[in-house]
């Protein structure tokens, strides 16, 4: 990867946060109520990237009390798994990503989805989240994986693979942001000991989680840092994809605040973006690397 020609690619850094928070905020956005896909519905069926997926998901526990709002789909999750998924996405096309790279993802909610999508082009990923939704996103990767490994099979015409159903290539492991710490351990091996790229799809919602969300993706993308100092060589540094629904500005600028102190930051422009995420539909996709990892 030449990390030069990505930030080429996305153009100007964000300098000033509260200015990020006007312009951003000054479009017009559409009403997406709070942004369910259908927080009535215990199964959700949808098509990623030409791939066919069912969704088990829990309005029951959506309506407790607490942070549960992983327990159902959000809107953009399926829009964001398809941008990722696609081989014209500039992180693919520069490098960014490739079939060798780890991934993580914070707050993958029960659905797993970018995961589910994502995770057959790389070699590692790790799906987290707080571990009232891991029976359902166990559930939703073990349906969803047999699913396409029966339909490769048949456009193969041969038998189905008698490799174990998931794979070591994605799987899903408790992480609280503001109670547990992040690790090389995170990755799943002993032979890979830091992440390529972070992603959080819409977590952005509470105020009182913006410094715990980015003191965890800092921590997670400084573990590419902590591997350069005992290897004392310099690999590219682990990016951090952070897309979101654009609901309460005080918020959004509160985390950009927040996110900017850690990271160097842009904003994913509009031709680089799917329709679907671009302007004027209440969608928006960051990248950050460490400030402390500097770019060429």
């Amino acid at each position: 990867m030449d990390p030069g020609n990505l930030f080429r690619l996305l153009g100007p850094e964000i300098q000033d946060p509260e200015e990020e928070t006007f312009l951003l905020f000054s479009q017009e956005i559409p009403s997406q109520n709070l942004g369910f896909v259908d927080s009535q519905a215990t199964t959700i069926d949808l098509t990623i990237s030409g791939k066919d997926y069912i969704i088990h998901q829990s309005p029951t526990i959506l309506n407790r009390p607490g942070s549960t709002t992983g327990a159902v789909i959000w809107k953009i999750t399926p829009l964001v798994a398809s941008w990722l998924s696609s081989p014209e996405n500039l992180l693919w096309k520069t490098g960014a990503l490739s079939s060798s790279s780890s991934v993580l993802e914070l707050g993958c909610g029960i659905s797993g989805l970018v995961g589910l999508a994502v995770s057959p082009l790389v070699s590692r990923y790790v799906l987290t989240d707080q571990t009232y939704v891991a029976r359902l996103v166990e559930k939703n990767l073990e349906e969803n994986i047999l699913v396409q490994q029966r339909a490769s099979s048949q456009k193969r015409k041969g038998k189905p693979s008698s490799a174990a159903a998931n794979p070591i290539k994605l799987h899903f492991t408790p992480l609280d942001w503001e109670l547990d710490e992040v690790t090389r351990s995170l990755t799943g091996s002993p032979d890979v000991a830091s992440f390529d790229a972070v992603i959080a799809c819409d977590c952005i919602y509470n105020d009182t989680l913006i410094e715990p969300l980015v003191q965890t993706c800092a921590d997670a993308c400084g573990l590419r840092q902590r591997v350069d100092q005992e290897t004392g060589e310099t690999a590219p540094p682990s990016l951090c994809i952070v897309a979101q629904q654009l609901r309460d500005p005080e918020i959004f600028e509160g985390w950009i605040k927040a996110f900017a102190k850690r990271f160097r930051v842009w904003r994913v422009p509009e031709e680089m973006l799917s329709k679907e995420l671009r302007a004027n539909t209440g969608f928006v996709v960051h990248v950050g690397i460490l400030r402390v990892a500097g770019v060429p």
